[in-house]
């Protein structure tokens, strides 16, 4: 766990104040904070720090504000994480003072300060999530015996325990990333079954996006209740934000005035874009400010009156702006957003409260429910003129959620322009292969001079030289470019550079050696035989693989219980392929397998994803107990057999492998 303290904070200094499991529940919590907007300033801390125990229970908002401000006037400057702890230890050492508590360097301020500091949740949230729960899988044939459930209860805790209502949500926020023939719903299940369904939950949790660094499956057994609503709000975030994209809502072109403009919109997070529609909306209005976030720019509920009578006049009420109480203008703006059918789950206290995620979801579900966007379709020919690749998306996608599991200290939301400053692309390599950057040269974001981003690329390139990556042309300038093709191909070779270490460091299998594709596609097929099947694959590009049976029989030779083959089909139409490969990876992941491919990747004979796939499958096998393998064959049989393959020369027939 050091290597990881060390990853997060630089300063030895700073390191000193905190134990590691303090620096991880700051890390999460500033993730959070960090999440709710897209970045973290200056300006957003004094709010955003109000759910930090001793800083946020004994200091005013306004109080933290003016103390930061003494501090560091440049309230636009974006925050990293060492600067938040710093700014966190002055404010406690300054809500110490005043409360007579001890000294900001004492064990004990650590202890009370930060061992609590997620265990509080906010009530308001709570409820919002419940209700919209309640509101999505009321209809549920297995969970309608739960539902509804009383939002100031605690009965969510205690229903989320299974893992059924977890796999379902993720369900409902990305249809069809879990196969529900693959979840456990027996009325009561035993500890194992339990644990599998959360193993689901969690694996496709990173595979839509959610970033569930410090969360494991016992959390979500012992309901710790700031997780459960942690992975809760992500979920739901990502599910009301699923149309602020273009493919989704073309109309969204209509923010932007020409091509140029359009790919720059294409590359914004969605709370980005539902900020730009909002000041979009609002130009049509006498409002006048900009709204930069969801939370202290929105809690006056000015802005939300004139958004509203934007969108729906018909239902305006001339009182919601004659009145001076923000409480009271509140109330009327929620009157507004029923009597136009806009489903929503906040209090009028939760606007003045300015609760980020709150007002965040009220805004996407206005979006939802009424836009505003009229756009002719000469517009729209603005998105026809653009690259429209979508082996290139869905290989975008894989990568994102990939590096974005990982942990790193931002979460990117693409990476042709979110790694363009090599910073990420360093965590992620020292992630990958700890110590192996040099980060005394390396150049910390912000970064506003182009050749430090250049400096930053460039080692990221002669590390990928050092460990033996294709990259022939590739220069740091390009990736600062955001030449698409070439950070694909790296992006590529890193991951399967990840999954061989991964297999290389299971030494009692390895003994140490190179494990490469060819080893994997041997071990596979020898899995299978050794089950007794005939079948077999050839390469990971054998267009056979498309009906999906391989691997099914696969993981049923790893695991015997894991396949209920009543429930698989014979993979002969494209309806019964999809079948079976939504089928896989939901079995797959279900068994620990971290994976981020799709069903198309399987039915298309993807060779990338089919190798990640396979060696994935490979890992989770090889580092399981002796004793929980099945005998189809015994251990030290599978030690001799990696041990002899591993002697081999690379093949690339086998996979091809490093870039196409």
């Amino acid at each position: 766990m050091a290597g990881y303290v060390g990853i997060l904070v630089s300063d030895p200094s700073l390191q000193n104040q905190f134990t590691q499991v303090e620096l991880r529940s700051l890390k999460t919590h500033f993730m959070s904070m960090r999440r709710e907007s897209g970045k973290l300033t200056v300006g957003d801390l004094a709010s955003r720090m109000s759910r930090l125990k001793v800083v946020g229970e004994n200091l005013s908002e306004q109080e933290r504000a003016d103390f930061i401000a003494d501090l560091f006037p440049s309230f636009n400057d974006e925050v990293d994480f060492e600067f938040f702890l710093k700014v966190y230890l002055k404010l406690h050492a300054h809500a110490s003072s005043r409360t007579g508590s001890p000294a900001k360097n004492s064990s004990t301020f650590l202890k009370a300060a930060t061992t609590t500091l997620l265990h509080t949740i906010s009530e308001s949230e709570k409820a919002s999530y419940v209700a919209h729960i309640n509101n999505y899988l009321a209809q549920d044939g297995f969970l309608n015996k739960y539902l509804p459930i009383e939002p100031s209860s605690n009965d969510l805790f205690e229903i989320v325990k299974d893992g059924v209502l977890l796999c379902k949500l993720i369900n409902v926020a990305v249809p069809g990333t879990i196969d529900e023939r693959a979840i456990n719903t027996k009325r009561l299940l035993n500890p194992w079954e339990r644990n599998e369904n959360h193993t689901l939950c969690l694996n496709s949790a990173k595979a839509i996006g959610c970033t569930v660094v410090n969360i494991g499956t016992q959390d979500f057994i012992e309901g710790r209740r700031h997780l459960v609503l942690g992975l809760i709000s992500q979920i739901i975030k990502i599910q009301l934000l699923a149309d602020l994209n273009l493919k989704k809502t073309p109309q969204l072109v209509e923010l932007v005035d020409d091509s140029k403009d359009v790919e720059e919109l294409m590359s914004l997070p969605p709370e980005k874009i539902l900020l730009r529609w909002m000041n979009f909306q609002l130009k049509k209005s006498p409002y006048k400010k900009i709204v930069s976030n969801f939370s202290t720019d929105v809690k006056d509920a000015e802005a939300y009156a004139h958004l509203l009578n934007v969108l729906a006049p018909e239902y305006s009420n001339p009182s919601t702006l004659a009145v001076k109480d923000p409480f009271q203008r509140a109330k009327l703006v929620l009157e507004h957003a029923d009597r136009m059918g806009c489903k929503r789950y906040l209090t009028a206290k939760d606007i003045v409260d300015g609760s980020p995620n709150l007002n965040l979801a009220f805004v996407a579900h206005i979006f939802q429910h009424r836009n505003g966007l009229s756009t002719e379709t000469k517009q729209i020919s603005f998105l026809e003129t653009l690259p429209d690749d979508a082996q290139v998306s869905r290989e975008e996608r894989v990568f994102r959620f990939w590096i974005n599991s990982l942990g790193n200290s931002t979460y990117i939301d693409n990476v042709f322009e979110d790694l363009r400053n090599g910073w990420i692309l360093l965590e992620t390599l020292d992630k990958v292969s700890p110590g192996i950057v040099n980060w005394k040269i390396a150049n910390k974001p912000p970064i506003k001079l182009p050749f430090k981003k250049v400096e930053n690329c460039n080692q990221v390139v002669k590390i990928g030289k050092q460990i033996k990556f294709s990259l022939v042309n590739i220069a740091g300038n390009d990736i600062v470019q955001g030449n698409k093709k070439l950070i694909l191909a790296y992006l590529w070779q890193l991951m399967r550079y990840n999954i061989l270490q991964l297999l290389k460091n299971l030494r009692f299998h390895s003994h140490g050696k190179e494990i490469t594709d060819v080893d994997i596609l041997r071990w596979a097929n020898t899995k299978v035989s050794s089950s007794g099947s005939q079948s077999r694959m050839d390469s990971f590009k054998d267009k056979s693989l498309s009906d999906g049976i391989f691997f099914l029989e696969l993981l049923s030779a790893v695991q015997p219980r894991s396949v209920n083959w009543s429930l698989v089909t014979k993979g002969v139409t494209d309806e019964q392929k999809k079948m079976n490969a939504t089928y896989i990876i939901s079995i797959a992941r279900k068994l620990g397998c971290s994976i981020f491919l799709l069903p198309e990747d399987i039915t298309e004979v993807n060779q990338k994803m089919i190798l990640t796939l396979t060696a994935s499958i490979m890992y989770w096998f090889l580092k399981q107990p002796v004793e929980e393998k099945p005998s189809a064959t015994s251990d030290s049989e599978n030690g001799s057999h990696l041990e002899t393959v591993s002697n081999s020369t690379t093949d690339d027939s086998a996979s091809e492998s490093s870039v196409e």
